[in-house]
């Protein structure tokens, strides 16, 4: 509920089943959510916590570009923050013991969360690097590292921690160029669940959590959490409830907050009973996340344009050229006429994003059953697979599926032709051709949230995943999952339907 407890590293037996020898990896795409910080919002000054917390050092050593005569060059300087004081005037903000350094914007990454973010990406250089070998143990340049973050300053700190931890400097070279790190605009970002500039999607958001409201409001357990904390509730609302003021996920956003940091910044004790933590995650969890579970337009908005993405890197990597997003990065040649920051052949994807990304990404999957709101510094891998075959098995298959459409057609054209043309990318299954759907085969994808193996339920059934382990789905059927909550445009969705019920008129579950 609040840091994310690593595992130790997976042994020796653990790695022959996760990674057996029948397969090779082919891609990983690794979403992480940002590390420890303050609260996005300053609450319960009343109950002695302050509004303002100690634990930003690099505050203390900011660097930004300034020019400098004809050049370029880095001004560093400390910043403090500047805040009301008692007779409306500015004052400087200090920490609970007076401190006017180090001091945390509201929702700022912490010194901690900069350590735990730096050790996520040792623990993934632990793995792919030191025992998989996946990844090359010293990069000349990041071309096949794709980088990507949310416009949240703590999003892209993390990923830049993550990297950094990933190829730390001995294992950088001295002539490694500047990587790329893709960032969008806010009202083109779907790297979270962007109710701010999808307003469907707020529409949507807004009906689940007032039902979540109605369901929860007046029952015992929210009693409990009355009699534990109510006391300390602003005046302008003074019961606890799923959407007071605060709202009962910004009591636990405060929680989780002070419980990832020092004793100089802790509420009461009432606030860290065992029983009322468990029932404001419960009830968290449904309020932002069951949408997901339940609605495929849910998905489509909140989500869908992200697993879009994820699933067109994994056609871009199996048909190579660049035709599915392998060189999203850059132009035609992937390096927009510079020569450098030529990212191809891409083989690890890192984004920095946020607990909405894990759990909407976990529940439009089918897999976040019975799941608690995702720790800070968690992270989910999707990892692709290609199931070694011989050479002569290979042309077979191709073979076999060329003379099915003719050779003609294969060469000179036909519409299946000019569509394969265009590449897998986010065509849905149903429009490809059977050549098409071949250069699926032999291909899975496997989901990790926090090294544990995640399973989808559509994968279950025999045949949709790889014979003898069903956290192995085939990649014809992750796709097809996919493909069903993927947006064909998402901008036009987002104003769409804006005069119909929030919820699905029958059942939508998640995961088929």
């Amino acid at each position: 509920m609040t840091t994310h407890q690593p595992r130790p590293p997976y042994s020796q037996e653990e790695l022959k089943t996760l990674y057996p020898s029948g397969l090779e990896l082919q891609l990983v795409q690794v979403l992480l959510r940002h590390g420890e910080r303050s609260p996005v919002s300053a609450r319960f000054q009343n109950a002695g916590l302050a509004p303002f917390w100690p634990y930003c050092g690099v505050a203390k050593q900011m660097l930004s570009a300034t020019q400098d005569s004809a050049e370029w060059s880095p001004l560093t300087w400390r910043r403090r923050i500047e805040t009301f004081g008692s007779d409306d005037g500015p004052t400087i903000a200090t920490g609970p013991r007076g401190e006017a350094d180090a001091i945390c914007n509201l929702g700022e990454l912490t010194d901690k969360g900069r350590e735990t973010t730096y050790a996520l990406g040792r623990r993934l250089r632990h793995l792919y690097v030191d025992q998989l070998g996946f990844m090359p143990e010293k990069i000349q340049d990041a071309d096949m590292i794709y980088l990507r973050a949310t416009p949240m300053p703590r999003a892209l700190e993390s990923l830049q921690q993550t990297f950094w931890g990933l190829y730390p400097a001995q294992h950088r070279s001295a002539n490694l160029p500047p990587v790329t790190i893709i960032t969008r605009a806010p009202a083109d970002e779907t790297l979270f669940p962007n109710d701010s500039n999808c307003r469907r999607f707020a529409q949507l958001s807004r009906a689940f959590a007032q039902r979540t409201s109605d369901r929860w409001n007046h029952t015992s357990e929210m009693e409990y959490l009355n009699k534990l904390i109510s006391k300390w509730m602003p005046e302008t609302s003074k019961r606890v409830a799923v959407d007071s003021h605060p709202r009962l996920s910004g009591i636990m956003d405060t929680i989780n907050s002070t419980l990832a940091h020092g004793p100089e910044t802790r509420l009461p004790k009432e606030f860290y009973d065992e029983k009322g933590r468990a029932i404001i995650d419960k009830i968290g969890v449904e309020e932002w996340f069951s949408g997901y579970q339940e609605s495929e337009e849910y998905r489509a908005l909140g989500i869908g344009g992200l697993m879009g993405d994820v699933v067109s890197r994994m056609a871009g990597n199996i048909e190579g050229g660049g035709n599915d997003g392998a060189l999203a990065i850059g132009g035609k040649d992937g390096s927009l006429g510079t020569g450098r920051g030529g990212e191809k052949s891409i083989k690890l994807a890192l984004s920095g994003c946020h607990d909405t990304t894990l759990a909407a990404v976990l529940a439009s999957l089918g897999a976040f059953e019975n799941e608690k709101w995702p720790p800070y510094t968690s992270h989910i891998a999707i990892e692709m697979f290609k199931k070694q075959t011989s050479q002569a098995q290979t042309t077979d298959k191709v073979l076999a599926t060329t003379t099915q459409k003719g050779w003609w057609a294969s060469i000179f054209g036909g519409s299946a032709a000019v569509k394969a043309d265009a590449g897998i990318a986010r065509r849905k299954i149903h429009e490809l051709n059977e050549t098409e759907r071949a250069r699926l085969e032999d291909y899975y994808v496997r989901v990790r949230y926090n090294d544990k193996v995640m399973k989808l339920p559509g994968c279950k059934p025999t045949g949709k995943h790889l014979e003898g382990d069903d956290s192995f789905c085939t990649l014809t059927e992750f796709k097809t999952i996919v493909d069903k909550f993927t947006p064909e445009h998402w901008k036009l969705g987002c104003v769409s339907n804006l005069d119909k019920s929030p919820f699905p008129e029958k059942d939508e579950p998640a995961g088929y």
